[in-house]
């Protein structure tokens, strides 16, 4: 029988999808307030791999991933995504964009073996975790590299997003 013991803290990051720089750098600004300093922030990568977001969100997508200084609790990962989606909301309420949903905001986290990424969605490779929230291991980190999975999605393939991934997963090397 293994011992029981509480899980290592991990590195929050948020991957903040619109096609306006105003509302990357609003949702930066929530990210601080709420989670700390954002240590580590990509580029604003241009997100092309599916137009699933087209009818609500617009085109000419990007995609910018934020990790936080501040590591949290896994557990933690359902609230969090509580909160991201009240700030979709709050921000479509702002009425700045004509896009009924201007803003995506989707948290995860970064431990040194797997990125996990949260959602309001069920599917077979999903876990349930609180408050209607799922997780999934959307990368595993094997043979010093990223590791897709059948269900990651094709943007998380990406080289230089993970490349990314792997400055954070290094940042957290360094803390622990």
């Amino acid at each position: 029988m293994g011992d029981i013991h509480d899980p290592l803290p991990v590195l929050l990051i948020l991957a903040v999808s619109s096609r306006y720089d105003e509302a990357l750098a609003w949702t930066h600004a929530k990210v601080e307030d709420l989670f700390g300093t954002v240590v580590l922030a990509s580029d604003a990568f241009d997100f092309t791999e599916t137009d699933y977001y087209a009818d609500t969100m617009g085109t000419d997508l990007k995609k910018q991933f934020l990790a936080c200084e501040r590591l949290i609790d896994p557990v933690q990962l359902a609230p969090i995504k509580c909160q991201t989606n009240r700030w979709e909301a709050d921000y479509a309420a702002l009425g700045r964009h004509p896009e009924t949903r201007p803003l995506n905001v989707d948290p995860g986290y970064i431990t040194r073996a797997k990125l996990v990424l949260a959602s309001t969605k069920d599917h077979a490779h999903r876990i349930y975790l609180h408050e209607g929230i799922y997780a999934e291991i959307t990368l595993a980190f094997r043979h010093h590299q990223w590791q897709p999975h059948d269900w990651t999605y094709p943007d998380y393939r990406r080289a230089d997003y993970q490349a990314f991934f792997t400055l954070c997963r290094e940042f957290l090397s360094r803390q622990s």
